[in-house]
């Protein structure tokens, strides 16, 4: 009875301390950089309110539920979010508010999972917004298993793409009954029969992808998060008084059903989610499975290895937290079912159980699908390395690497054949190039060298990565499309015209992993910006052979020094230049695109010949054509299998905040302009005679 009342008056005396804002930040930050300055966190009146009952409505795991949003990129999870935050009462300071990662603000896509949790009529909601790019599948693989519904999201007028198919296996696997929400009805394109075919291809998918008798028996309900409103029944203009997302948080307690979690039973967690603070350590977040939590516990983290049972580290518990629409709130205690996050050990990592120090069992990790394409990162090592990045050095960007595989098991590091290079293993190029970018904009400088498709021996079968596409172009498009799509050996599924669209088709295809690599900017080029392409990995399969020509050859400079205007004005009929007068090149740099098939070696710092003669008709007026300046993800898509990615990013802030509270939140609004220094190609071999010596080398 002494310990229960001192454990009451402990938790009395810490529940209005204040919450440390740096939880929020997604990266870990280098060693050298000096902490943050504290945040103003977004509080409301509704998260005050829920903060003061959270310890009796957590304990209650009847009055949970736990539901994730899953969908194909685009269809509109986060807008989604925004709407139910809204309708229970938060204050959502913009649009897209839990994108709060300045990636995921800038292009539009969600890159991390984002848990959070709203009161609905007596019942608590813990909502997890997940990605839906397939190359961010880890972190949809990696939440699903903490919650026991799921809200899939297809957009009404492109009907179930690669991608939903991929969410909608993961959260059938796992035994949960999503709901359908056909979103975007109300666009004039959609009408109640096109919301019904879609509705028999999502029912179509669900029996195609094993659902059992009680999955196919789903609700469907229509809406408009943008306008925010969902309606149980088809309409496109709701009644004044039914424009709201009631019906889908009363379905939601409707359909899902409450954890099955004992109070009564040892304390269980499996960590399914973990950022760092500079004050707490390590952030643990997952879903309780057993059990009840409270400050103070003696707690310890335990992991499955080769030899069995490894207990990692003991420790106690000494923060509670837990995500309240837009804000973060102290907790004193959390039961089974509810997911929370916790600090207090440094050790444990994803995949680990946290559970009481009598608890000697470890929880079951989550399956993840294998990584299918890598690449080398390494130290900058060209004439021009050292001018632009603070952290250059092998041992800083293996810490680096090392971080990021904590926190996203998707990516795996390994040690490169080379010092000082690593083997970054990941789902896509997309994926690797968000991590390079982040990097970018960390102050460090490296070199990547073009991916690589990770193969399997099966029975002495070479296997490689199949992805299934999915194309909707313009008719006049298609012949050009299926021709680039044949060099890559991709084979065409189904081909038919796009629903309640006049002169466009779609296209469905299996093609290689290695042959969709750079092929997106080839595809909105061909395209003229009127395509669409979404893609998603399927299966290993047998090996399609070498790939037809599907780049040409490149223009590489044999001099040192300033580009001249003079140079380039008689290199511009040899193809396409990436450079413009005044940049700096070395030996063995790619300075634009050949237009035939073989390298080509030019000098572009060739100067005019200067002599002391006057005679009329000398001087030439320079026209130039812009140059195609390449993006970071063009390049990774870009570059053979001898060259290398030079990159290194300069920034410039058009704002008053403090550089460190820039660099190290996600909570500045200011305007912030990152301007790209450098995203060089390269060769591999600077030198030209090591690389004619090099060029009979067999090539995938």
């Amino acid at each position: 009875m002494a310990g229960l009342l001192l454990r009451g008056l402990r938790s009395a005396s810490r529940k209005n301390l204040p919450f440390p804002s740096t939880l929020l930040s997604p990266l870990p930050f280098p060693s050298s950089r000096p902490p943050p300055p504290p945040l103003r966190l977004f509080s409301t009146a509704a998260a005050r309110a829920s903060a003061a009952d959270a310890t009796g409505s957590s304990l209650d795991p009847s009055r949970l539920r736990n539901v994730a949003v899953i969908a194909h990129v685009d269809h509109g999870k986060t807008t989604l979010m925004d709407r139910l935050l809204r309708q229970c009462g938060a204050d959502i300071p913009h649009e897209r508010a839990l994108d709060s990662i300045s990636l995921e603000r800038e292009r539009g896509i969600t890159i991390a999972s984002k848990v959070t949790s709203i009161s609905w009529k007596d019942n608590e909601l813990n909502m997890v917004d997940t990605p839906g790019h397939a190359d961010f599948g880890g972190e949809v693989e990696r939440v699903v298993g903490m919650v026991e519904g799921a809200v899939l999201v297809v957009d009404a007028g492109e009907g179930p793409l690669a991608q939903t198919k991929f969410v909608l296996a993961k959260a059938l696997k796992y035994g949960l009954r999503p709901i359908l929400l056909l979103n975007k009805v109300d666009r004039p394109a959609v009408s109640e029969e096109t919301c019904d075919e879609v509705e028999s291809l999502v029912f179509d998918l669900f029996a195609n992808l094993g659902a059992t008798e009680e999955q196919l028996d789903f609700p469907v309900l229509y809406a408009s998060a943008k306008e925010g409103w969902a309606s149980l029944t088809f309409t496109k203009n709701p009644a004044d008084d039914a424009r709201n997302m009631s019906p889908l948080l009363d379905t939601i307690i409707r359909h899902v059903p409450p954890p099955s979690a004992s109070l009564e039973a040892p304390f269980q967690m499996l960590v399914s989610m973990m950022e760092r603070d500079f004050y707490l350590g390590r952030i643990l977040t997952g879903r309780i499975s057993s059990g009840a939590l409270h400050i103070g516990d003696k707690i310890h983290g335990l992991r499955h290895t080769d030899n069995g049972l490894e207990k990692i580290e003991e420790g106690k518990v000494t923060k509670l937290m837990k995500k309240k629409g837009t804000s973060v709130v102290m907790i004193d205690s959390a039961g089974a079912g509810d997911i929370i996050s916790m600090a207090g050990l440094m050790n444990p990592s994803i995949g680990h159980t946290v559970a009481n120090v009598e608890v000697m069992t470890a929880l079951p990790t989550v399956e993840l699908d294998p990584p299918t394409i890598s690449m080398t990162f390494g130290v900058n090592d060209s004439p021009l390395a050292g001018r632009d990045g603070i952290h250059l050095t092998g041992g800083k960007i293996g810490d680096r690497l090392t971080a990021e595989a904590e926190t996203n098991l998707a990516i795996n590091v390994r040690p490169g054949a080379l010092s000082d290079s690593y083997e970054v293993q990941g789902r896509g190029e997309l994926q690797l190039g968000i991590l390079i970018e982040n990097m970018r904009r960390e102050g460090f400088e490296l070199s990547i060298s073009p991916p690589r498709v990770m193969y399997k021996t099966e029975n002495g079968e070479k296997l490689e990565p199949i992805e299934e596409v999915t194309v909707e172009v313009n008719d006049e498009h298609v012949g050009l499309v299926m021709e680039a799509l044949s060099h890559r050996r991709g084979e065409v599924i189904d081909m038919g015209p796009v629903p309640g669209s006049n002169g466009r088709t779609r296209l469905s295809l299996t093609c290689p992993s290695r042959g969709l690599v750079g092929y997106k900017t080839v595809f909105s080029s061909d395209t003229r910006g009127t395509g669409f392409m979404h893609r998603a990995f399927s299966s290993y399969s047998k090996y399609r052979g070498l790939l037809g020509n599907v780049r040409k050859g490149v223009l590489v400079s044999v001099g040192n020094g300033i580009i001249t205007a003079h140079a380039l004005m008689s290199l511009e009929a040899r193809g396409t230049l990436f450079v413009s007068p005044g940049m700096e090149t070395y030996e063995g740099m790619i300075v634009g695109e050949h237009s035939r098939d073989t390298d080509l070696d030019i000098n572009p710092v060739r100067t005019k010949e200067l002599t002391n003669i006057r005679a009329p008709g000398k001087d030439e007026n320079v026209k130039l054509t812009p140059p195609r300046m390449i993006s970071l993800e063009e390049a990774i898509g870009y570059v053979a299998s001898d060259e290398l990615i030079e990159a290194s990013l300069q920034f410039h802030f058009q704002t008053y905040c403090d550089l460190s509270f820039v660099l190290t939140t996600d909570k500045c609004m200011c305007p912030v302009q990152v301007t790209p220094k450098a995203v060089r190609l390269r060769k591999r071999y600077l030198d030209a005679n090591k690389r004619k010596m090099m060029r009979n080398k067999p090539k995938d």
